[in-house]
């Protein structure tokens, strides 16, 4: 019988992300391995995995990189977000412009 890697916690925990996912627009395979990749940290960090590498035990955890990025607080959205609502706006020398440029450029 092979061995259960993920607890019913992780299991609730992958549908949850999954979902959300799919929920946003993302395709069936690719929501699959994100959440998988998302859970796999989490154990990492939790010292649930018999092997980690070092980014997913030293590195920002998954939930807080999410935080940071839901377009909220002092993190907010990455540059490359907001290049593309920059370039969907048509606002010229977007491309020489820093995260900060482009955030006053986009008015928000």
């Amino acid at each position: 019988m092979p061995e259960r890697a993920w607890s019913d916690k992780r299991e609730r925990q992958y549908d949850h992300i999954k979902e959300g996912l799919k929920e946003r627009g993302e395709n069936e395979d690719t929501a699959k391995e994100i959440a998988a990749r998302t859970v796999n940290k989490e154990r990492a960090r939790a010292g649930e995995s018999k092997e980690s590498s070092r980014n997913s035990t030293q590195d920002i955890s998954s939930s807080r990189r999410g935080g940071l990025r839901s377009h909220r607080g002092p993190g907010g959205r990455t540059r490359d977000q907001l290049y593309e609502e920059a370039r969907a706006k048509n606002i010229e020398g977007r491309s020489k412009m820093h995260k900060a440029d482009l955030e006053r450029a986009v008015g928000r």
